[in-house]
């Protein structure tokens, strides 16, 4: 009885058209790649939302070219709100009901902090966290391949510029509450230290704070050259605003999470002129073929309350990595083949930074940043960009 069982299960398996190695993990199938991704469709972070609709648009793009050696990826994302309790419990869902190939992307440090121990513990592979956090490094997971650049590295390089091609010495920093603004406050301190200053003030922020008017007065009290902001668009849209209103005008300088000029300009009501940033991928209007392509894509598959711009099409090139490797593992797709593919990815070059991994070493937090360069830019009227500097790269402390 059981030996009949077992010939009509695998009757009925190759008669459906699988294989056995197609069935040897969750989430390949003969015709599919099953990924995930999860991120604020809503929510006061709901701006970050479009790096999820990129990536949609990116596995459209490709599944319509034929997929990856015939597989079509089933995309699977989800709304969390940017709240790390939603988030687990839509992984959880997905993962072991589902059964995800591989996650992709997903926004914000404290909602992949909450699912980080529960895909490494499944040996899920994850690729380029929208996050420039230093957790995804160190230490360094076997299963994880962080693309962003580190936000320490942002900081450090927005300082460096300030100091050295402006001439700058007076400094301080507005930041959020949590890793994602300590980690830029840690690599503006270091890069200030090193030229023998330091910050005037300090001035951290919570997530939830509405009236930052007590934050911007004691700003103003210290008289800085240069704000740092390491906080969220609704937010850094507030202190510039309120600042200039009050004819309070340093210069402004701010991570990549804010670099979409065009939104942050219409936002701001015109505000955010002048404001530096830092950019890791190729300008929204960049003749690269490839970025050609991407906006090819994006009139194609993108809905109508989707925008062009860094924050849409983060989602493409943070995933570009996972595409190549998927590419070189062929039709015998396995997770472990897809890591050895990922850790032989030296100098790839899409439509960011150069990007590179080594193969997994738990001492070495290198071996899993793929990306460690960035270039300063500047907002101009109409949310028109100027770039300012070539890549600039920073080794990780």
């Amino acid at each position: 009885m059981g030996k009949s069982i077992v010939s009509l299960f695998i009757v009925l398996t190759f008669g459906f058209g699988f294989t056995l190695t197609s069935m040897a993990e969750d989430g390949v199938t003969d015709k599919e790649i099953h990924i995930g991704q999860w991120g604020p469709l809503t929510g006061p972070a709901a701006s970050w939302g479009s790096v999820l609709r990129g990536t949609d648009v990116l596995f459209k793009m490709i599944n319509d070219e034929g997929g990856i050696h015939g597989r079509k990826i089933v995309y699977h994302m989800f709304d969390d709100s940017y709240s790390p309790v939603k988030t687990l419990a839509g992984v959880k869902q997905l993962q072991e009901s589902v059964g995800i190939f591989a996650w992709a992307g997903g926004v914000g440090t404290s909602t992949g902090l909450a699912v980080k121990d529960y895909i490494m513990s499944k040996k899920v592979p994850w690729v380029g966290p929208v996050s420039g956090s230093i957790h995804w490094i160190m230490p360094p997971q076997k299963y994880l391949f962080a693309v962003y650049p580190l936000y320490y590295m942002e900081a450090r390089v927005l300082a460096r510029y300030a100091l050295e091609k402006m001439g700058k010495k007076r400094f301080a920093m507005i930041y959020q509450n949590d890793d994602y603004g300590t980690y830029g406050l840690d690599g503006a301190e270091i890069e200030i230290k090193n030229h023998g200053l330091k910050l005037l003030a300090k001035i951290p922020v919570e997530t939830s704070d509405t009236d930052l008017r007590p934050s911007i007065v004691k700003l103003k009290k210290v008289n800085p050259e240069v704000v740092l902001i390491w906080l969220n668009p609704t937010q850094a849209i507030n202190v510039v605003r309120n600042s200039n209103i009050e004819n309070f005008k340093p210069q402004w300088m701010t991570t990549s999470t804010c670099s979409d000029f065009e939104y942050m300009y219409k936002l701001s009501k015109s505000h955010w002129e002048g404001v530096f940033s830092v950019l890791f991928s190729e300008l929204p209007n960049s003749n690269l073929p490839l970025m050609q392509k991407y906006r090819n894509a994006y009139e194609k598959y993108g809905s109508k309350e989707d925008r062009w711009g860094p924050f849409f099409y983060a989602g493409i090139g943070l995933l570009e990595p996972m595409i190549e490797a998927l590419k070189r593992c062929g039709r015998d797709l396995t997770r472990e083949k897809f890591i050895k593919e990922m850790e032989g990815i030296k100098n790839f070059k899409g439509i960011s930074g150069n990007i590179s991994y080594k193969p997994f070493d738990p001492e070495d937090p290198e071996c899993r940043q793929g990306q460690k360069e960035v270039f300063v830019i500047q907002c101009q009227k109409n949310g028109q960009t100027k770039v300012l500097s070539d890549w600039m790269e920073i080794k990780i402390k």
